[in-house]
């Protein structure tokens, strides 16, 4: 048995842990990071992620001082509006039903912007989306891009984390590898330190500690325990690290249970992704161009309104309902007006296509009659003369003609050859987490905060449900995790002096 002491014990090793445990080290303490992964597979889920990092902003006034040199160039091809905090608020509560923790909530509106600024002094680089979204090659002119998916790291999750290492290990900050947490140290409610697990023998570390550590998504029987059917054989598009080990073990010393737990981030991802995250390919295979599309399942029918909003506010919902059709697949469906419209990654593909709808059918394995007359009825409903304007929602709708409407970018499929994608259901992260309050303490079953401990990241719940505004995720583990790390240095200093 071996015993480590440090003012503060991060665990996890993502975009909040990193950001926690930069924090602390600023604060004055002498921090060390666990991490579960080897040195090659660091980076949590945040490293197989696009990136995105949503907050309030006053447009390009407040987006362009942020970015890095080499972004520059390409910021000259954009225009972005504001992201005022009313339409983050929006977002979020359309977003989560209403359910979102308003008050952690508001530490983000208040805290988002200037978090980012610090991210950046740390070595964080910034650029604009228009890249990742649009080919620019076809693409020409100016493009107006949604103001709350504008902003993102550069070089999407890899250069993120990257970014954070680097910044990590530029201090005394020491990280520990191959050292996956396995349950607290604990004194009644307070928590004194962590407890990790080697091949033939524990490690512990004594002091505060910070929970950023991820969820349950990479754990087939906690999936299957609390989404449900089937969802313990979805792809898991990041880390497999993430098996909600001390998620379970906080539960057990006493912290809150609260959110979703029947709930995560589920987008639709290609059809050949593979089954848990691949650091080579990490987010190419994500499949976000379906508003332009209709999608169907094997049935050949349609099952969603692919229009419902930008794909923003809805990829993180799509995968699960690509994931409740027969054999968790369906198939993007693009005529040639909209092709060219379809994002970089859909390059990682080999999509399938054919000059008739029969043929694609049959080369998909569809009943052709069934999916030829459920093109036929969508293009009958579909206004015959929309004025489609790609970048926003445009109003050309489907109307009360169909069953499942298109809300918006309902254009007939007329014009061959037909091009097919196919996706299936892709989780990122589980929604269900630990109770935390506004400054990143553990709440106990009883309401009061845990001594010692505190949370960030995708291990806290109480802000998704449902459903999820793009890249709200990495800016709430920022904000956390940075008020955290402040926190727990502050205790360590106030503990020591006892």
């Amino acid at each position: 048995m071996e015993n480590h002491s440090f003012d503060v014990i991060v665990v996890g090793g993502g975009n909040a842990a990193l950001v926690a445990a930069l924090s602390a080290h600023e604060s004055g303490a002498k921090v060390a990071v666990l991490e579960a992964a080897t040195r090659q597979e660091r980076g949590g889920n945040s490293r197989f992620a696009g990136a995105i990092f949503r907050c309030p902003h006053g447009g390009m006034e407040d987006l362009g001082p942020l970015l890095c040199e080499s972004a520059q160039e390409v910021a000259k091809r954009c225009t972005v509006g504001p992201y005022t905090a009313e339409k983050f608020t929006e977002d979020m509560m359309n977003t989560s039903h209403g359910r979102a923790d308003r008050e952690q909530m508001q530490v983000v509106i208040d805290k988002g912007y200037e978090t980012l600024v610090w991210m950046k002094e740390q070595g964080v680089q910034w650029q604009l989306t228009l890249n990742k979204f649009f080919d620019t090659k076809i693409q020409t002119g100016v493009i107006d891009l949604p103001p709350g998916g504008a902003l993102m790291a550069r070089h999407e999750g890899v250069g993120l984390t990257d970014d954070l290492w680097a910044a990590v290990e530029k201090t005394s900050i020491t990280v520990f590898y191959d050292c996956p947490a396995h349950d607290l140290i604990t004194a009644g409610s307070t928590v004194q330190g962590v407890k990790t697990r080697q091949t033939d023998f524990f490690i512990d570390f004594y002091g505060q500690v910070i929970l950023a550590c991820g969820g349950f998504e990479a754990s087939p029987r906690l999936r299957r325990q609390f989404l449900g059917e089937g969802w313990d054989l979805v792809v898991v598009r990041g880390s497999r690290y993430n098996t909600g080990t001390m998620l379970e073990k906080a539960i057990a010393a006493g912290a809150q249970a609260c959110g979703h737990w029947g709930g995560c981030h589920a987008s639709p991802q290609d059809l050949r992704a593979p089954r848990v995250g691949d650091l080579s390919i990490t987010d190419k295979m994500s499949r976000y161009s379906y508003p332009y599309s209709i999608m169907v399942n094997l049935e050949g029918k349609r099952f969603m309104d692919e229009g419902e909003d930008h794909f923003g506010l809805t990829y993180a919902k799509t995968g699960a309902a690509i994931g409740s059709q027969p054999q968790a697949t369906a198939y993007q469906i693009f005529d040639q007006k909209t092709l060219h419209l379809l994002e970089p990654r859909y390059s990682t593909a080999t999509p399938i296509q054919d000059d008739t709808l029969d043929g694609l059918a049959l080369k998909l394995g569809i009943n052709p009659t069934i999916f030829v007359n459920t093109v036929k009825q969508f293009n009958a409903a579909a206004p015959p003369t929309a004025v489609f304007n790609p970048f926003l929602k445009d109003g050309n709708s489907t109307g009360h003609k169909l069953d499942i409407p298109k809300s918006n970018w309902a254009l007939p499929i007329t014009d061959g050859p037909f091009v097919a994608y196919g996706v299936t259901c892709g989780i990122t992260f589980t929604y269900g987490g630990i109770k935390t309050d506004t400054t990143g303490r553990v709440l106990s079953n009883e309401g009061s905060p845990m001594p010692g401990l505190w949370s960030a990241g995708e291990m806290t719940g109480g802000f998704f449900y449902h459903n999820y505004p793009g890249g709200a995720g990495l800016t709430k583990g920022a904000v956390f995790g940075r008020i955290a790390g402040q926190a727990a240095a502050q205790r360590a200093k106030s503990v020591s002096l006892l």
